[in-house]
């Protein structure tokens, strides 16, 4: 017993010796050796995020729309500034102290150990001049990306911007892989298509001294993951196309939207007035959107997307085809120009039909077309029978993607209206309205609102003869495709050969004699349907509109044009599309003077062409 009592302090003995081995030898590197400090202070692990090229935009012709170019940013890790030379600093970056002060609080309230952007948007001459300089300002560092430029100052709404991400968005479980340096996609198809643009990131671990310069890999880079570039947007505008569009459209307030009704790609999108998309995009950016903000202009205002409008007698076409489908009239229903029921604008002959109709856009045809179509006896309360027939109408109407969001690609799009009974028992009371009180209706004007994205689309559903895909921009994301919503058929409640008998009499519209003779191509060999709408505007002059699809056996384009205060459609909007359907069908324009003549009044085109 002890023998193993010895062996037990011996034990004992030999831990505490290792121990006091191993205090003293912390204690000589921790307070007698400064090699191990310096060593650390001087090499520091660095992991570097490494973001991918953002996905390029092309249009329907390989033409190349958005693309990268390199700019670098400046960061800070307020922890690691050291006695840091304010006035020479800011020399350096031509920065104002103000400047720096408040961009070193707001790096502090984010945090002291994780870098944020104190400078950025720097170009390439700019780095170079500051950069050999940066090594005698400890926790300052220099962090390469790439910005978007653009192969064109056209389209800027629907391309959209890339801009840092917003300080109220980092908290957002949806952004919750984004760091406050990270850029991303705020408006148009770069905020739609963000996660396809933006690619994965990638890191790297560095050994860098305190100096600024690096060591190496850390560990070889064991640990090190390769960003993946973002997939490519190939879109259906021809871009082209929309240059010659924002033209016509330079001076004017207004939209122009144009699709291909076969696929329901996007072909022009314009929104006048318009602004370079490069004025949201590098040093100043904050300052440039500010002044658009506040042009009274309002050229940031999407107006094919957000701006609604009556239709005027564009709608006209909706209603014929529902009245048709419900049975109330058909195709060789006449009715009397009877002007004590509503004002005609026109002089012309007896509506026997609807192509005659359709032709001289008569509102009292229209009038009792969609009377026959509500008023059907349904209930021997005429208040009643007024709220089944609007019910059952509305219905019909919201087939053709009215009164709701198609779901274009892009965010901000207006659902527009079409009035429900409901709509009406707020404004009147229950029962106390009839056919009478919403007649405004049956000529595209009182209640009811739609965008020019919406107009467009219910010309591309009448050139498909009564289905449509739903508009869209991007025809393929990388070699995918479209996404799939936008390779679905969406059917109207009206039969295919209704349609059939409603194009006779928008192709008399741009024949001779009709309210869009202006606007006819038969001298190109080119058949074109569509329909004028003057829509009253209460603040001022009257709008203009016209929609309109061509060739007829063959459409290709389905386009539908808004101009505000301008006045009768037929004088011009109409010769606007006219133009537009020219130089996508034929490539080219021959009638020069009506691009001289378009900036005009309306009363000019009609001095001239009358």
């Amino acid at each position: 017993m002890q023998y193993l009592e010895g062996r037990k302090y011996v034990v004992q003995a030999i831990f505490l010796a290792v121990a006091m081995l191993f205090a003293g030898r912390l204690f000589y590197i921790q307070v007698l050796d400064g090699s191990y400090k310096l060593a650390a202070d001087r090499n520091t692990l660095q992991r570097i995020v490494k973001v991918p090229y953002r996905g390029l935009v092309y249009d329907r012709n390989g033409k190349l729309l958005v693309q990268n170019t390199p700019v670098y940013d400046l960061l800070v890790v307020p922890r690691e500034v050291k006695q840091l030379d304010t006035v020479r600093f800011c020399q350096l970056l031509q920065l104002p102290i103000e400047d720096l002060r408040a961009g070193l609080l707001a790096a502090k309230k984010y945090s002291r150990v994780k870098a944020s952007p104190l400078v950025q948007n720097l170009s390439t001459a700019e780095l170079a001049s500051i950069q050999d300089n940066l090594i005698d300002f400890p926790g300052f560092r220099i962090e390469a990306r790439m910005a978007r430029a653009y192969g064109t100052q056209s389209m800027a709404h629907a391309l959209g911007y890339v801009g840092p991400i917003p300080a109220t968005w980092v908290d957002r479980e949806k952004y919750a892989k984004y760091r406050p340096t990270d850029f991303l996609g705020i408006s148009g198809l770069e905020s739609f298509y963000e996660k396809e643009l933006m690619g994965r990131r990638g890191v790297q671990y560095r050994m860098v001294n305190v100096r600024g310069i690096e060591k190496g890999a850390f560990r070889g880079g064991e640990f090190d993951t390769l960003s993946v570039a973002g997939q490519d947007l190939h879109t259906g505008i021809d871009i082209d196309l929309q240059q010659y569009g924002e033209m016509l459209m330079a001076g004017k307030r207004g939209t122009v939207v144009a699709i291909d009704p076969k696929t329901g790609e996007i072909l022009a999108f314009v929104s006048a007035p318009a602004y370079d998309p490069a004025m949201l995009t590098g040093k100043g950016l904050g300052n440039r959107y500010m002044e658009l903000l506040n042009n009274p202009e309002r050229p940031l205002i999407d107006r094919p997307l957000t701006a609604i409008y009556s239709p005027g007698s564009v709608f006209k076409l909706v209603n014929e085809l529902v009245a048709m489908q419900s049975g109330a009239v058909t195709a060789n229903t006449g009715f009397p120009c009877n002007q004590r029921l509503v004002r005609c604008t026109h002089n012309h002959e007896y509506p026997g039909n609807v192509s005659i109709a359709i032709k001289n856009s008569c509102n009292p045809y229209f009038y009792q077309v969609m009377q026959a179509t509500v008023m059907r006896g349904r209930s021997r309360n005429r208040f009643e029978d007024s709220r089944l027939g609007l019910a059952e109408w509305k219905r019909n109407v919201q087939t053709f993607g009215l009164g709701d969001k198609l779901g274009v690609d892009l965010l901000g799009e207006k659902k527009g209206l079409i009035p429900s009974p409901e709509y009406y028992d707020k404004s009147y009371g229950y029962h106390r309205w009839t056919y009478k009180t919403v007649y405004s209706l049956s000529i595209g004007q009182g209640e009811v609102q739609v965008t020019s994205l919406q107009m467009a689309n219910i010309m591309a559903i009448i050139a498909n003869r009564g289905y449509y895909y739903t508009p869209h921009f991007v025809r393929s994301v990388g070699q995918n495709g479209p996404l799939p919503q936008f390779q679905e058929r969406h059917k109207t409640s009206v039969d295919s050969h209704y349609f059939e008998q409603i194009i006779p009499g928008m192709q008399m519209v741009v024949g001779r004699g009709g309210t869009a003779s202006l606007a006819s191509l038969e001298q190109f060999g080119i058949s074109m349907a569509g329909k004028t709408g003057t829509v009253q505007n209460r603040h001022g002059a009257d709008h203009a509109t016209f929609a309109a699809f061509a060739p007829v056996e063959d459409p290709k384009i389905a386009i539908a044009v808004f101009i505000e205060n301008a006045g009768f459609g037929g004088s011009s909007a109409a010769p606007l599309a006219s133009l537009m359907v020219e130089r996508y069908l034929r490539g080219k324009v021959v009638r020069k003077k009506w691009e001289e003549w378009l900036p005009g009044s309306a009363d000019r085109f009609v001095k001239r062409h009358h």
